[in-house]
């Protein structure tokens, strides 16, 4: 069996440092490690309008940008598929005969979705669409018959979801839908980078994220102000790395090879960290490490994307040669699940002959 990857983001604005450690680095490995037949990237831009569909422009403007912060992060589009979700009117189809195999109290029951309805304060008001993007996640999926599906550790229950429908489609029609894989961070720090606010989450709506695409003053800025340990108000004291957003940062991109470059006084990490807590380190040295740290890993990213931003049109050409690929793909796993749900109604010359035969008799 062929081993594909289907991942992507929705189109809410630029993409940050959280969906780089959380994702984006992970898909350019597995892009370059020449394991997998196909990757599909896909730009959610349907889903991100289950949210903002009073607001259509916001998503349009942004398409774009997720896709230079994409290819610019190394996401090639001579070995990755990279799509527009809307696109692929294919997925809107498997989707609404999916809602056939999902009760309402199980989508209530959706850790993600009651967290994504919490956050945007839809508890009075739901719009229907997006209370049921679980269901369009999976048509995503298996619409191009995705084996691994990489993904932050929030994203859990909505594959667990996934999973649930392609063996209730398989179970009543027989065989036909590929059971994904999640693939999470193997780095434990990347499966939820926090904000630099210390606030459990990066959230655009919060302020309290580090672009790809910001400058490097605007980088070393949010660096020095990120959230420490509150009980570290003296160098001396010993400081917790418990909830310490520096240090969390530090595990998600920090490499023993930085030490040597930015902070000779330390072989790795570890050393780091044992002087933090035992005392005598403070967190303005720290930072200024983690500064570094962060400038090396943005600026080639930063710098790839000012070179993609001068040819918009060609940023364009790649996706649409991506769509009209993604479309193919889905329409060949629609045609499986309309046979295997017989309702493949001209194709089925056994079912013609057949009313042909009791209506003769």
């Amino acid at each position: 069996m062929s081993k594909i990857i289907l991942t992507g983001d929705r189109p809410t604005g630029k993409l940050h440092v959280g969906h780089y450690a959380g994702s984006l680095r992970r898909r350019v490995e597995l892009q370059d490690s020449g394991e997998y037949d196909k990757i599909y990237i896909m730009i959610a831009d349907a889903q991100a309008l289950t949210d903002n569909a009073d607001d259509p422009e916001k998503v349009r403007q942004n398409v774009v940008e997720v896709a230079l912060d994409y290819m610019a992060c190394g996401l090639d589009p001579a070995k990755s598929t990279l799509f527009i979700q809307s696109q692929i009117p294919e997925l809107c189809e498997l989707s609404f005969y999916y809602m056939n195999l999902v009760t309402v109290s199980r989508l209530q029951r959706n850790p993600t979705v009651k967290a994504e309805i919490q956050m945007r304060n839809f508890e009075a008001s739901i719009p229907v669409g997006f209370f049921t993007y679980p269901i369009s996640q999976a048509a995503d999926i298996t619409a191009f018959q995705a084996t691994t599906v990489p993904v932050g550790e929030d994203q859990m229950p909505m594959l667990e979801q996934t999973k649930e429908i392609v063996h209730k489609f398989n179970t009543v029609y027989g065989d036909t839908l590929t059971e994904p894989k999640i693939l999470l961070p193997d780095n434990q720090a990347c499966l939820r980078l926090p904000g630099i606010d210390g606030k459990a989450k990066m959230s655009k709506s919060l302020g309290n994220c580090i672009y790809l695409s910001e400058e490097a003053d605007e980088v070393k800025k949010k660096v020095m102000s990120m959230f420490t340990d509150p009980g570290h108000l003296r160098v001396e004291d010993p400081g917790s790395l418990e909830g310490n957003t520096v240090f969390i940062y530090l595990d998600a991109f920090c490499k023993d090879e930085h030490f040597e470059r930015y902070l000779p006084d330390y072989a790795n990490l570890d050393e780091l960290k044992a002087h933090y807590q035992r005392g005598g380190l403070g967190d303005v040295k720290v930072k200024k490490f983690l500064n570094h740290v962060m400038q090396e890993t943005l600026e080639p990213i930063r710098n790839r994307r000012k070179e993609l931003q001068k040819d918009i049109p060609y940023i364009y050409e790649v996706l649409k040669k991506g769509s009209q690929e993604a479309k193919a793909a889905a329409a060949k796993t629609l045609d499986n699940v309309r046979n295997a749900m017989k309702i493949n109604y001209f194709a089925d010359q056994e079912l013609i002959q057949q009313q042909s035969e009791k209506f003769k008799n």
